[in-house]
């Protein structure tokens, strides 16, 4: 007979870690299937470049929506760093720039009239103190049972904030509320990291997908985690094995049975699990097919849009603007190309089955507010971490055959697209690792599949849901309740796949943990 344990839980990315941590913590004993040799999925660092003493956040980079909640519950001692600088978006054709500096509000002012936007300071205030007032009400509830519809409006208090937000496209209030070009963009990018869509989508994507980018832990910042993503995912897995959990890599979910029994190959052999729960810490459409041992068709193959590129620095490069220090423009978000027209006309392009020119892109130097991820040689010889998130990359562009192609396309593209907005060409300051090779890696969303299991190389398992329910939602069980639910009543969903899933937040892994606790 196989092995039963009260929850089997299929995939150990960091939202299966904490399902695991909390589960095991409350007395059930759980199971961790990963079919890579180490837990951790997509928040992972890497020694990257052969001979480079670096450790890279290979994927993912970033931690905004990870609740001090769960810090605290699972005992991580995860640190957290705040950035000062919140961005700066060098003006395409120019040699100025516009810095967001956080902590001096003057500066930040005079940096908006460098550019022509000084009429549009006095909005960017006016509306992201909208965004946080979204932030208090919403962040809040995303540890309890969801919300309705009304009750989440209700709870807001603010009927034009809500419409603006959550009922119509995004574009139409950054059209509202700003001129500047340059700042239309900087505003629509939180609204794109992960999705492929316009200012005007009738669907509403981008707007799900800005207001998870600017609630997080009630601020909307972005930290960094000291020690690379792979720090937080360690404290995970330290904290689920604490507890109890069995945490198994190499493990290859091959099926699952409606009735609990998970089938799995590892090390060449074929074994079975069952659970009384199934917690799936992988895409709906992962799951449809390992239940069916078909192709999926109630849930439609999600669709990734980005490129992702790592890279190693033998310093910062220089800018354009010689008023702004490379170390304030690279400690925040770095805006490539991101003009509102750039970011409108790269859709199209990309809509056309054809690869934008210039590519939007959007950088950070994790190195710069932690510089512990490198050695002190590293360190000492001013040596930097660069980490590019390219968008309008959709997965459509490729395939088996031409990925190899494709990877070297999007990696020149990404690069001369960085180089149109600095003064020295990117490959002048490239480190070369121990193989004399440069120091860059590039990510397709087919390698992320293939690393991964993304589908599509979607970052978020699939379309993202807004964190409440429709008033007239079915609320009859715990998973329901909680937005965890499947089709099928022993298997629920865990991951980015969840209700209020995407993203380094755990909220997926909590959420499905507290179903199940409540159901008994």
């Amino acid at each position: 007979m196989p092995e039963h344990k009260d929850v089997v839980i299929v995939g150990g990315g960091h939202n299966g870690l904490v399902a695991a941590a909390y589960l095991a913590r409350a007395g059930k004993s759980v199971t961790v299937l990963e079919r890579a040799g180490a837990v951790g999925g997509a928040a992972v660092s890497a020694d990257a470049f052969p001979g480079v003493d670096a450790r890279l956040s290979r994927y993912s980079y970033l931690v905004s929506l990870l609740p001090r909640r769960i810090i605290r519950d699972l005992d991580l001692g995860v640190r957290l760093l705040r950035r000062r600088y919140s961005s700066y978006t060098p003006d395409p054709g120019t040699e100025r720039g516009l810095l967001v500096d956080n902590a001096d509000a003057d500066a930040t002012l005079a940096s908006f009239a460098a550019i022509g936007a000084e009429a549009d300071a006095a909005a960017w205030n006016s509306f992201y103190a909208g965004t946080a007032k979204l932030a208090r009400a919403i962040f809040p509830t995303m540890c309890d049972p969801l919300l309705t519809r009304t009750e989440t409006r209700r709870l807001l208090a603010d009927d034009a904030l809500w419409s603006a937000i959550v009922e119509r496209p995004i574009g139409e209030a950054i059209e509202r509320t700003f001129a500047n070009d340059l700042m239309r963009g900087v505003v629509l990018t939180d609204g794109l990291i992960g999705t492929f869509a316009d200012a005007h989508d009738a669907s509403l994507s981008a707007n799900r997908c800005f207001l998870y980018h600017v609630i997080g832990n009630g601020t909307g910042d972005w930290d960094v985690p000291v020690g690379g993503m792979g720090a937080v995912t360690t404290a995970l897995a330290d904290s689920a094995r604490r507890a109890g959990a069995t945490l198994i890599t190499d493990a290859e979910v091959t099926a699952i049975d409606p009735e609990g029994a998970v089938s799995f190959a590892h090390r060449g052999q074929e074994h079975r699990v069952t659970g009384s729960t199934i917690l799936a810490n992988v895409a709906p459409y992962v799951v449809e097919g390992l239940i069916t041992g078909s192709v999926p068709s109630k849930h439609a193959r999600p669709e990734g849009a980005q490129v992702k590129v790592n890279l190693m620095l033998s310093r910062l490069p220089r800018l354009r603007d010689p008023s702004v220090d490379p170390a304030a423009a690279f400690g925040g978000t770095f805006h490539i190309n991101e003009l509102y027209s750039q970011l409108q006309s790269a859709f199209e392009t990309a809509s056309d089955g054809r690869l934008p020119d210039p590519i939007p892109a959007e950088i950070y130097c994790h190195s710069l507010t932690d510089p512990s991820i490198l050695s002190p040689e590293l360190q000492e010889s001013g040596a930097h971490t660069l980490t590019v998130f390219a968008l309008h990359a959709p997965d459509r562009l490729l395939n088996a055959r031409n990925n190899d192609a494709m990877r070297e396309r999007l990696e020149s593209a990404v690069l001369s697209s960085l180089n149109s907005v600095l003064a020295e060409p990117i490959e002048s300051v490239l480190m070369v690792d121990g193989n004399g090779q440069r120091c860059v890696e590039t990510k397709t969303t087919l390698d992320l599949e293939n690393a991964l299991g993304m589908p599509g190389g979607n970052i978020f398992h699939g379309p993202l849901a807004w964190p409440f329910l429709e008033d007239d939602a079915p609320m009859s069980t715990p998973a329901e309740r909680w937005g965890v639910s499947t089709e099928w009543d022993r298997i629920l969903l865990c991951g980015s796949g969840a209700q209020r899933g995407g993203a380094v937040s755990g909220l997926g892994g909590h959420n499905a943990a507290m179903a199940v606790l409540e159901a008994g």
